[in-house]
């Protein structure tokens, strides 16, 4: 080996073993494919055979990343080198180009969210949402922090409302949020004549990225223009944004991208990145190809060609199907004009039939009241979801019901089930969820076939999920969700034991700071907070009292009406009420099964917590924001008066003139009340 040779060798040698280590680097790098390249990849990000980072394959509400694996130096110290000017800033000068491309599916004329470089303190950003939030956050709770010290140029193809996109093409940059700071539509300015050139961010062509950083101006410049076009001289994006309260550690780079609805990849060629100097020129001569776009000329060739013979097979094949389905299946889809406006939210019932195997026994999850849950895998996006099948024999409300689906389909957080969609039959409406594969909560705390005992941790960690959840429905999001089924049999649990709601058939919605309604009395035996009775009204105090029940259910392991052996009727609030009246805190309430593994101030604070919220008088719940101050300790959690201020749900009920006999018949089912509404079930 001769002397050049080996110095190369140890060179390359020593880079390989920063990177395994995670030793921080100036971040000098250049990538003409990605070929060999070892980069940290999470969700769905691939590195083809050829040498693209393929960040999205094409599925549905998916995520990618990519990232550089060694954090970078990005903030001055004391021996990096200033240029002696004396103005310097805390965040040092970088620069980044990148090649990218975005495929969507044959003639879509819309994609699927785009591409962001992304600069953050961690590389794992894995819990990001998919649709909306491209990523890079996973909820509208962390949106906008100042404590996610992000900086982003994003790529976006989908026009958010809620995040004030200009277009669904246009080019961004974004400091700790998803609505930019400064955004324009995509294209780039000529150098001979200045006219500027519109590009479209989906056509399936490889565009060139430059971000430039200036540490002393402070000045950030975004320049996008096609593979091949020289860097023009007037960048698309020009702004003064002091990073250093935004980069404040070491910093990782690196690409987020995400899908919605729509199939869409999302493909990078090259990437180059400097500190305190340009980005390496990016060869395009050695840069793997792009995929090719089927073009609609190229699907007119093909269908000239097959379509006479086609025509003839196909309409063989498709007037069979119609008789055996028709003979086989004494229903079909049922279509309104009305629903027009919801087509995207509707799912054909020839996939749900393919997903679920035809609604085989053995893809059955459960039962409820009104309808069966089945699991299945739609063909298309290969999604799993748990399908639930619920009858109705009337079209009244039909519409706004379909309407309530489709809003409460736009919900996004991590601790609330997504509704994914609908279907209607003639006698059945079909509702599609995420599948939750570990099944609901009270399986886990009744020991339904020997499930396992869940820990005090996780009792606790589902108890603050949901709670976060509530406080999302009833004061994060655009309109006030009251939920009316807070139960242990909704909440769902994904495969990290992870707490989400479900089950929004019963919900109704209201603009903030509008009156609640008299509606249907609607809910379930044990969780009906008293007023309901006598108003009718359903608000988020009466879903405050059903989460203070559900939380004296979690602790206790105990349902919330239980009857003795001599047929009495105990209510649990009642039960660990009792023990205040004693001015004794009940912790030989606590679940047994746990074997007195627990910590003994949350499990109190708990109990004491499930009383307030569950207080006969609305006025005296607290909010979920007070909740989940509580929980967090951010709050004093207020004393606890004795009830000689309240009364027992019991005694409450029998004086609002429901005789033992009728409250013991009522109890004993456990069953919903007979004014449910007909799409009320535990999922």
């Amino acid at each position: 080996m001769t002397g050049t040779k080996y110095v190369s060798w140890c060179l390359a040698l020593l880079l390989r073993l920063a990177a395994v280590a995670g030793l921080a680097d100036d971040g000098q790098f250049l990538y003409n494919g990605f070929a060999g390249v070892n980069l940290t990849l999470y969700g769905a990000a691939r590195i083809t055979p050829n040498g693209l980072l393929k960040l999205t394959n094409g599925t549905v509400q998916q995520t990618g990343h990519a990232f550089y694996p060694p954090p970078v130096r990005l903030r001055r110290t004391p021996s990096t080198k200033t240029n002696g000017t004396g103005n310097e800033k805390a965040v040092r000068s970088f620069s980044s180009s990148f090649v990218f491309g975005i495929v969507t599916a044959d003639t879509q004329d819309l994609g699927g969210h785009g591409v962001v470089l992304v600069v953050a303190p961690r590389a794992n950003l894995s819990t990001g949402l998919a649709n909306n939030y491209m990523g890079l956050f996973n909820g509208t709770g962390s949106v906008g922090s100042a404590s996610n010290h992000l900086f982003a140029v994003e790529l976006d193809t989908i026009q958010n409302p809620d995040f004030r996109d200009i277009n669904n093409n246009h080019v961004g940059i974004n400091i700790n949020d998803l609505a930019s700071r400064d955004n324009d539509k995509a294209g780039y300015y000529d150098d001979d004549d200045g006219r500027f050139h519109d590009m479209t961010l989906i056509s399936g062509d490889a565009m060139q990225v430059w971000v430039d950083y200036d540490g002393d101006t402070t000045r950030v410049n975004v320049t996008l223009a096609p593979l091949g076009v020289r860097k023009p001289a007037r960048p698309l994006l020009s702004a003064t944004h002091d990073l250093s309260t935004v980069i404040v550690g070491e910093s990782y780079i690196g690409f987020s991208s995400a899908t919605g609805t729509l199939s869409t990849q999302h493909y990078v060629l090259g990437w180059s990145f400097g500190v305190d100097m340009p980005a390496p020129t990016i060869d395009a001569a050695k840069l793997p190809k792009m995929p090719k776009r089927r073009t609609r000329s190229d699907q007119s060739k093909t269908m000239v060609i097959a379509l006479p013979i086609l025509s003839v097979v196909l309409l063989l094949f498709m007037v069979s199907c119609v008789i055996l389905v028709r003979k086989r299946y004494n229903y079909g889809e049922l279509r309104e004009d009305w629903e027009v406006e919801f087509g995207p939210h509707r799912i054909p019932y020839k996939d749900l039939r393919r997903a679920t195997e035809r609604f085989k026994n053995k893809n059955l999850l459960g039962v409820g009241g009104f309808g069966r849950v089945y699991k299945g895998v739609l063909p298309k996006s290969r999604l799993e979801v748990a399908v639930k099948r619920v009858s109705h024999e009337s079209r009244q409300g039909m519409k706004e019901f379909v309407a309530k689906v489709v809003s409460i389909g736009r919900l996004r957080h991590r601790n609330i089930v997504q509704l994914l969609g609908y279907c209607r039959l003639k006698n059945e409406l079909l509702l599609i969820y995420d599948y939750m594969p570990n099944g609901s909560l009270d399986k886990y705390l009744y020991g339904h076939n020997n499930m396992p005992v869940l820990s005090w941790a996780q009792r606790f960690l589902i108890i603050k999920g949901i709670a976060s959840g509530l406080y999302y429905l009833h004061e994060e999001w655009e309109q006030v969700v009251v939920h009316r089924d807070i139960k242990a049999s909704n909440v769902l649990l994904d495969s990290e034991m992870n707490a989400r709601l479900g089950d929004f058939g019963l919900a109704k919605l209201y603009n903030h700071g509008s009156d609640m309604q008299t509606t249907i009395i609607a809910g379930t035996l044990g969780y009906l907070a008293p007023e309901i009775t006598r108003t009718g009204k359903a608000s988020p105090l009466t879903d405050v009292f059903a989460f203070g029940v559900f939380l004296l259910e979690v602790t206790t392991g105990r349902k919330p009406v239980e009857r003795d052996t001599e047929g009495g009727i105990h209510m649990l609030v009642d039960l660990i009420s009792a023990h205040l009246d004693r001015e004794t805190l009940p912790m030989d309430m606590v679940d047994p099964r746990l074997e007195g593994e627990y910590n003994t101030d949350e499990a109190s604070l708990v109990l004491k917590l499930g009383l307030l919220c569950s207080h006969p008088l609305p006025d005296l719940r607290p909010s979920m924001r007070q909740v989940m101050q509580y929980l967090d300790g951010q709050l004093p959690f207020p004393e606890l008066v004795p009830s000689h201020t309240s009364f027992s749900m019991l005694s409450m009920a029998q004086s609002r003139g429901l005789d033992s006999y009728a409250i013991s018949k009522s109890l004993s089912s456990m069953a919903s009340i007979s004014q449910l509404s007909s799409f009320s079930s535990g999922r």
